[in-house]
This record gives C-alpha cells, structure tokens and sequence, in this order.
C-alpha cells in the first residue's frame, strides 16, 4: 500500500523548474536580476558566439594523455583487487569467524 502511495505521489507531482538564466552583452551567464544581464531569451550572435569559442583555452594532448592513464591505472588497480565474497573461511581471519558464529 505504501508504494503504490509513494508511486502516485511521483506520477503526479510537478518537477520542480530551474530558475532562467540571462546573459551578459559578453556571453556570460548570469541570474537575470544581475546588472548587465540583458533581456530574457537574448542570446550572443553566431559570429561573436563562434569568435568566443575559439579564444577559450582547450586542453593540451599531455593533459589529456595524463587523464587518460590515470584512469586507466585507476581501473587496472580496481581489477588487481583479490576477490571477496565472505564465503571461503580464507576470507576470514580468526576473529571475524568467532563473531560469525
């Protein structure tokens, strides 16, 4: 009974609504009650929007390299991990297989 409740209760409720975000004559998001925000739905030209894009800073190749291994030894370490599942009395030292008991 409680989870067909609780399951009305979400099928039914509204999602709650993000404020609207402004931005600045420069592009920059801001709340719209900022000073220079300009009007709701404004939005940068394309041209200037383009121009904008190519002079933020991308990442270099060693940057991207050095996240790609650390991930990857990240993930080599998390499958070097001996197994355990509690089931081989190994995986237990003596303490633990009194307090099992």
């Amino acid at each position: 009974m409680r989870a067909l409740v609780l399951a009305l209760a979400l099928l039914f409720s509204t999602p709650a609504l993000a404020a609207p975000i402004c931005f600045t004559r420069a592009g920059d998001a801001v709340h719209c009650e900022a000073k220079g925000a300009m009007p709701l739905g404004w939005r940068l030209p394309p041209d200037e929007a383009a121009r904008r894009e190519m002079n933020l800073p991308h990442p270099s190749s060693g940057t991207i390299l050095k996240a790609v291994a650390g991930l990857l030894l990240f993930f080599a370490l998390i499958a070097l991990l001996p197994e355990f599942d509690g089931a081989r009395d190994r995986d237990w030292d003596s303490q633990e297989k009194q307090d099992r008991d």
